[in-house]
């Protein structure tokens, strides 16, 4: 049985899924790297969850940021390394809680003034 993040998806299905045609899919898988259906004998792409979550994130960045392709393509690539937008509610307060500590630090250098 094979488990569910193994699944595969049909483009058709995917295209569905976000509100776009399936052509659009075919061009951001050139120009977005980051985005690689595999394919199965018959020649036919297949998405699975973390592709389909990656597309999912491109049309989010271009459409409902407006960033551009490349900046889109610059953001995947930060989060998926790890870097950029806090993914949990407890790491943006961690995050903060870092800031507000390195910034009472440098006031503190300053002095009272």
């Amino acid at each position: 049985m094979a488990r569910l993040e193994d699944k595969r998806y049909p483009i058709s299905a995917v295209a569905k899924e976000l509100s776009v045609p399936p052509h659009l899919l075919r061009q951001w898988e050139e120009k977005f790297t980051q985005l690689k259906p595999r394919r199965d004998n018959a020649g036919r792409r297949y998405y699975l969850k973390a592709d389909i979550e990656i597309a999912r994130r491109i049309k989010q960045l271009l459409r409902h940021e407006q960033l551009t392709s490349k900046g889109a393509s610059k953001r995947i690539t930060q989060e998926l390394i790890g870097e950029g937008r806090p993914k949990t509610k407890q790491e943006a307060v961690d995050l903060l809680d870092a800031l507000e500590s390195e910034i009472r630090g440098l006031l503190d250098l300053l002095g009272p003034d």
